[in-house]
């Protein structure tokens, strides 16, 4: 039996300390999908399809990752039909403070009533607790080197699309 778990998230953009989560994940479970979702509540800067190519860019780029990853989206639906969907019985999420856990845990006991899905909570690394994507788009648009953040792939990309 494969024990597939999903790392969901927004990922706009993705940063280290996903990647931190990303990697652990994969190092525990048969197969890790990495789900880019569409989150209601939040105004994207990136369309699901740049953060997925930005995912996959930045994975392939880490030696350090296994193989053993899949990234997709889905934004129509229950993050739980997904799981159900593909087999997984696990959700993997990064946590970074008490913050964090308070506001997870309602969704935690959501996901196991309507799809029995477990939650398991990775802490990052701690190079990586204090940077959010929200904080990595603010500094970004207002020009500060959002490098030792996020993945080259990342910097890169923001780099071409800051303004002069």
């Amino acid at each position: 039996m494969t024990n597939i778990a999903v790392v969901p998230g927004s990922f706009d953009p993705v940063t280290l300390g996903h990647l931190d989560v990303i990697r652990r994940a994969a190092g525990v479970f048969d197969q890790v999908h990495v789900l880019v979702v569409h989150n209601p509540g939040k105004d994207a800067m990136l369309p699901l399809s740049e953060r997925v190519g930005l995912i996959q860019k930045s994975i392939a780029e880490d030696p350090d990752i296994p193989d053993n990853i899949l990234v997709a989206s889905w934004s129509v639906g229950l993050l739980v039909d997904y799981c159900t969907e593909v087999g997984a019985s696990v959700l993997v999420k990064g946590i970074r403070s008490q913050i964090d856990v308070a506001y997870e845990t309602p969704m935690v006991l959501m996901n196991r009533s309507l799809a029995g899905v477990e939650t398991v909570f990775m802490l990052p690394d701690p190079a990586h607790a204090h940077v959010s994507s929200t904080l990595v788009r603010q500094v970004s648009s207002l020009g500060g080197d959002v490098s030792p953040y996020v993945p080259p792939a990342v910097a890169r990309f923001l780099d071409k699309t800051r303004p002069a």
